[in-house]
């Protein structure tokens, strides 16, 4: 089928109890600005690479060595996997990949599912920019409670985020939405490292290096929008996915 996911393993890690994490941007990048970030900073290893005939035909180059257009990065020391991607999947994928996360955390039974996100916003942000938070069970808004992170009342998202959130209820996994909110004239990267603060506080045995977090964000930044423009001619993007 086309809509299939093909998993190529790299290498086996257990990860029993730990935490998977999703990054498949929609509308911005904040998502895989962010992951960059986690990949680099905890040194997460790459253990799968996923394709499908519905990814768009590209090759990622990073360090010299070619790479799948989206990945998964694992670390047994943090007990975290973390799946990612560059572009932004095809409506027609999300639901495949997100089953593919949920089944997967499954089979490794993990505890909880995090997924990253971009929020497109009108409203008029002073500061830091918003991390806004969703949870899938009471568990998980009580995590959200506990740590200090706002819920959305009432909205919208989609994407792969929508796919977990929707069938985290119905199979009763938590899974937990972060998304970072952004206006026109607020980079990507300041949104990402507002993102990764969100994610620090959901981690309090994994000590995250801070220090260079705006610096690096700027960097990965730049990094996927010089790929991702190399890659215009043959990513044709989704319609535009708004959030209300």
């Amino acid at each position: 089928m086309a809509d299939e996911i093909d998993v190529r393993r790299l290498k086996e890690m257990s990860l029993e109890n730990g935490t998977i994490m999703a990054a498949f941007p929609t509308v911005h990048i904040i998502s895989a600005i962010a992951a960059g970030f986690l990949i680099d900073t905890l040194k997460l290893d790459q253990i799968c690479a996923l394709d499908s005939n519905d990814f768009p035909p590209i090759s990622m180059i990073y360090a010299k060595k070619p790479k799948f257009p989206a990945r998964v990065y694992a670390s047994e020391e943090h007990n975290i996997a973390l799946f990612v991607s560059e572009f932004s999947p095809k409506p027609k994928v999300c639901r495949p990949l997100g089953r593919l996360i949920l089944t997967w955390a499954k089979e490794q039974n993990c505890k909880k599912i995090i997924s990253l996100e971009g929020l497109p916003t009108d409203k008029k942000i002073d500061g830091e920019p918003k991390v806004v938070g969703i949870g899938s069970t009471d568990s998980a808004r009580k995590e959200l409670e506990e740590h200090g992170i706002e819920q959305i009342e009432l909205g919208m998202t989609v994407g792969v985020t929508a796919v977990l959130l929707n069938e985290g209820r119905w199979e009763d996994i938590n899974v937990i939405s972060l998304i970072g909110e952004s206006q026109r004239d607020i980079p990507d990267a300041r949104v990402a490292a507002s993102l990764v603060r969100a994610v620090d506080k959901l981690f309090p045995a994994v000590k995250f290096d801070m220090s260079p977090l705006d610096k690096m964000v700027v960097e990965i930044e730049k990094r996927i929008k010089q790929v991702r423009s190399q890659a215009e001619p043959v990513i044709k993007p989704p319609a535009e996915l708004m959030y209300r």
